[in-house]
């Protein structure tokens, strides 16, 4: 067995954070962070959240649920501010010599919000809630490897793969795979009863959630504020006001064309870190005239990505080049040609289509994200140009996720990325996958994820994710114009230290990292 000494792996080379686009953020008086207090109330206002919204983490689909499942729920492994990976319940890890088996050994001395003690069953039922056939889990794709959960004493699971998975331990931190107590069902993830360091006490669907600090919760270096309250405010401009009249003290999703203004508000900080979020254009490949890779190819060449990033970012971010794997990520494909604004190649796909001009539909709503009707509409004129008529669906904000998106066969969608190149393709790109809103099936790319998870050399790894980049961007159903930076605001009486950037708003921690100084 191949031992990970004291449970960390380290990835600070390919999770590249960065805070030079912070904007607005200052330091207290004396120029160092004043020490983590506890105590007070934190009122966070989320562009996100939908009626619709469960509690069943198989079907958590945006950041407000996310927030909560990090805030109420526990994983095996948690992503650091770093970019590391760091122990949660599990204490350690070690891994066969070809990753193939890996044995984890839970924390002892932690217990549920009802007190019940977290057991090797509890870590067994909630895997096997996202695995199988039938699973609808939205996470079923990334634990689809696992052949075998068994368990050993009363402090070992064994996760046995169908083949070598370096990066095994970082699919463990996905906000969906939460240790929920077991019951003859499989789990308990009805009653919101977790093993985090917040107990919910009201949930209301795309409304509003509330939190108390879990007294008995393992960890003394997390949750410091008494309560919290997280409202879903999808409106961008009821998000800002209520951030400026003192309703809420902090927001995500800052209205970029008015970020440099709120930050000069007195009181007010505005703060931006670059991360793996990114934006697309989701088509459905399995309907036309989406079938036709030259037609795919057209849209993408008629899109003008560095527009985008100048007015529906303002800056906050970096063009895109159709594939989901952020330039501070490891194995990042820098030698792929860049996509540009090209109507005359975007009008030479046409023909290869055996068409002269196009017609269809681009569904967008803000809630998919801040801007995206804007830029629909600025996708519209720039494909005008290569005889593209673009028409633009503008859709209601509540429901969009479960109406609009992977139902309607051309839609704007908003990725916060994953932290490995495996866990991001497994997600949204694998054939089949819950969350492949592209509907995308490639045999050549299907051999590849599965080689290079498994493959250990470096070097050949990288080559595999190197050419599944080109294949996403050049043959897939995704326009991604754009990565965007994660910008939030927040009053000065919030404070925090380095922040991750592998989600929003700390890493959808801020619930538990964050603290209140008067």
């Amino acid at each position: 067995m191949s031992i990970i000494k004291g449970g960390f792996l380290d990835r600070r080379g390919f999770l590249k954070t960065t805070a030079a686009g912070a904007i607005a953020a200052t330091l207290p008086m004396g120029g160092a962070m004043a020490a983590p207090t506890r105590g007070g109330h934190l009122r966070v206002a989320k562009g996100h959240g939908q009626t619709t919204d469960t509690l069943d983490p198989g079907q958590w689909s945006n950041g407000f649920m996310s927030a909560l499942g990090f805030a109420v729920h526990g994983r095996l492994t948690e992503v650091a501010a770093d970019g590391s990976l760091i122990p949660e319940l599990a204490e350690s890890w070690e891994a066969s010599d070809d990753a193939a088996v890996w044995r984890f050994k839970i924390r002892q001395g932690v217990t549920f919000h009802d007190g019940k003690a977290l057991t090797v069953d509890d870590v067994v039922a909630s895997i096997n809630h996202h695995r199988g056939e039938d699973s609808t889990s939205a996470a079923g794709p990334i634990v689809a490897p696992i052949q075998e959960i068994t368990t050993e004493g009363t402090d070992t699971v064994i996760f046995t793969l169908d083949a070598g998975n370096a990066d095994f331990p970082f699919i463990l931190s996905d906000f969906h795979l939460v240790i929920c107590p077991a019951n003859d069902d499989g789990i308990d993830w009805q009653s919101g009863n977790g093993c985090g360091s917040y107990v919910m006490t009201s949930f209301k669907p795309g409304v509003t959630a509330e939190f108390e600090r879990h007294e008995n919760h393992w960890r003394d270096d997390v949750a410091w504020v008494d309560s919290c309250e997280m409202l879903s405010v999808v409106d961008q401009n009821a998000r800002t006001t209520a951030l400026v009249s003192g309703d809420v003290d902090a927001i995500d999703r800052v209205d970029l064309k008015a970020a440099s203004l709120l930050g000069r508000r007195p009181g007010v900080e505005v703060e931006s870190i670059s991360g793996t979020q990114h934006y697309t254009f989701a088509m459905s490949t399995n309907q036309d005239p989406f079938t036709d890779n030259n037609i795919r190819q057209a849209l993408k060449y008629a899109l003008n990505r560095e527009e985008l990033v100048e007015k529906i970012l303002f800056g906050y971010g970096s063009v895109g080049n159709d594939h989901p794997i952020g330039r501070g990520q490891r194995f990042y494909n820098s030698e792929l040609e860049q996509k540009t604004y090209d109507p005359d190649k975007a009008k030479f796909y046409l023909k290869e289509a055996g068409l002269d001009t196009l017609t269809v539909s681009l569904s967008a709503s803000d809630a998919a994200f801040g801007g995206a009707v804007d830029a629909a509409t600025l996708f519209q004129n720039s494909a005008k140009e290569a005889g593209i008529d673009l028409q633009v669906v503008r859709e209601p904000k509540d429901g969009y996720w479960s109406d609009v998106w992977m139902k309607k066969p051309f839609t704007a969608v908003y990725w916060s990325g994953r932290p490995v190149a495996d866990q991001m393709f497994s997600t949204a790109y694998q054939c089949g996958a819950a969350w492949n809103d592209s509907f995308w099936c490639n045999d050549r790319f299907e051999e590849l994820l599965v080689k290079a998870r498994a493959e250990l050399n470096e070097d050949k790894r990288r080559d595999m994710y190197w050419e599944m980049q080109d294949l996403v961007a050049n043959q897939g159903g995704v326009c991604i114009p754009m990565f965007a930076n994660y910008v939030h605001a927040k009053a000065d009486k919030v404070q925090h230290g380095d922040m991750a950037s592998n989600w929003e708003m700390d890493g959808e921690r801020w619930m538990e990292r964050w603290w209140l100084v008067e």
